[in-house]
């Protein structure tokens, strides 16, 4: 008999392996879309750009490789400070939790001599059903991660076009 992962189960898996495809085991994305139901609607409603839902795997797998493609020179990257909510319906739990982690010193203006390290808050409310994610909202701090990866002047560009 196999034993489905609880929605905390799901939650955690998913928090590990993030921070593994980004320090680059490419193996962790195939184990991140099968967290995921083939249909799931997955939103980001802190994204600075209005972004469509992501609707399948497929969507999920382009999401997940398009996102490591702009984290070079994470030394170290980690989901920490976990907290699991459960809520009144048993397929909806509330993680939340902060990356956090070690990036080189960026050549750009937004380089400090401390902003090497980072820790940026997350929560992520997610609906599991049969083990796998069928909705989720991840709440991520958009300026934070753009501070982390030495993006601010490309983001401040972006928001100003």
């Amino acid at each position: 008999m196999t034993t489905v992962a609880t929605p905390a189960e799901v939650f955690h898996a998913l928090a590990d392996a993030v921070p593994r495809l980004v320090l680059g085991d490419r193996s962790q994305l195939d184990r991140l879309v099968a967290l995921y139901a083939e249909h799931t609607d997955v939103r980001h409603p802190f994204a600075p750009f209005p972004a469509e839902p992501l609707r399948t795997r497929d969507d999920l797998r382009r999401h997940f490789g398009a996102a490591t493609a702009t984290t070079d020179g994470v030394e170290s990257f980690a989901a920490v400070g976990r907290t699991v909510h459960a809520t009144a319906d048993p397929e909806v739990v509330i993680g939340e939790f902060r990356y956090v982690g070690h990036a080189h010193a960026h050549a750009d203006a937004d380089a400090h001599a401390d902003a090497d390290d980072f820790d940026v808050a997350c929560i992520f409310v997610l609906r599991v059903r049969d083990g796998q994610i069928v909705e989720s909202r991840d709440y991520t701090d958009a300026v934070g991660f753009a501070r982390a990866f030495g993006r601010l002047d490309e983001l401040a560009a972006a928001l100003a076009a």
